[in-house]
């Protein structure tokens, strides 16, 4: 029932907007490489995307940096708002730019800065940082009150956490000699709403936080677990992603009533992803735990490369790689 309020609230805002004839003027994205649109291109870090067969069916097919084999979230698209990399790690871009919608996210990161150190990709700390220096260029070049007024209005996403749990508990078990699952959990959700609370003390009035995705499903997950002709998913982490996300969903009501001047949404992805997986027919889907690019083993990011087999038709597959989903997936999902 919670989770329908915050949906129709978040519809409500919508209609009203569309009435006004006042789309989101920008959409300002944080978070890890479900959001990341090329940011990771220009940093030190082996999480890229910058190669064949990433992007393979994008627009042109330019391998964008984007870890699917398109598009991510066509959400901006929706709302006819384009969207860049941030202005610091790619400097020229123009002030039209600016003004539209900017992915501050990058590959690999999480709400836990251990995450960020393992892959060297931008902590969410950082991602703040600059939004705080877009803030002050943005100033610049259109003054302060419209600058101001661009950032209350702007739709913010939020979408990190799955890192935190493959890289730091599951996979590499480096949280899990320091923390069960129910205090890694509490760990992240902390860190979550210092989060969630700078942005609103920076400004950002309408903010969609996504919670984790049936991470027992990952194809990568999968081959961690199980040979091959056994593949399923791995139902305790399943568990434990449902329960995370009951949590966040609790935590969101909260904090919604103490910062009551911003409206603070939950996005549940875990759900058309499990829908997804169960009736694959349903959604146009013949393969769902297994990535298109390469043997379904292990292959992201460096070792999905040109040399790696590729599926003929990736619309027919729920994973592009064994952790990212294909563009159709990203299509439903949003």
């Amino acid at each position: 029932m919670l989770r329908l309020c915050f949906f129709f609230l978040l519809l409500q805002q919508v209609e009203s907007n569309l009435k006004n004839t006042t789309m989101f003027p920008s959409i300002l994205i944080f978070g890890d490489s479900t959001v990341d649109t090329g940011n990771n291109n220009y940093i030190t870090t082996a999480a890229k995307a910058n190669h064949y067969p990433y992007g393979k069916d994008f627009p042109t097919h330019v391998t964008t940096g984007r870890f699917s084999n398109g598009k991510l979230s066509i959400l901006a698209s929706m709302l006819g708002v384009k969207q860049s990399v941030p202005p610091f790690l790619h400097p020229n871009l123009s002030p039209d730019d600016l003004l539209t919608g900017v992915s501050f996210a990058s590959v690999g990161t999480g709400y836990d800065t251990l995450t960020s150190d393992i892959t060297r990709a931008l902590p969410m700390s950082e991602q703040l940082d600059y939004f705080k220096s877009y803030s002050e260029r943005l100033k610049k070049i259109i003054g302060e009150k419209e600058a101001q007024r661009l950032i209350n209005h702007a739709l913010v996403i939020v979408s990190a956490g799955t890192n935190d749990f493959v890289i730091n508990f599951y996979d590499i078990p480096i949280r899990r000699a320091e923390f069960n699952i129910h205090n890694y959990q509490e760990f992240i959700l902390e860190r979550l709403h210092d989060f969630v609370k700078e942005l609103c003390k920076l400004g950002c009035r309408t903010i969609i936080i996504a919670g984790l995705p049936p991470i027992g499903c990952l194809p990568i997950q999968i081959t961690a677990k199980f040979k091959e002709q056994h593949r399923r998913c791995i139902e305790q982490q399943n568990v434990e992603a449902r329960a995370y996300n009951k949590k966040l969903l609790q935590l969101l009501f909260h904090m919604q009533t103490s910062l009551k001047e911003s409206k603070i949404f939950y996005a549940d992805i875990y759900k058309p992803i499990i829908e997804m997986i169960r009736s694959p027919e349903t959604y146009g889907f013949s393969e769902t735990i297994i990535g298109c690019c390469g043997t379904f083993l292990l292959e992201a990011g460096p070792i999905c490369n040109p040399l790696t087999p590729v599926c003929h038709n990736a619309s027919e597959y729920l994973f592009f790689d064994s952790i990212h989903p294909s563009e159709r997936a990203y299509l439903i999902v949003t």
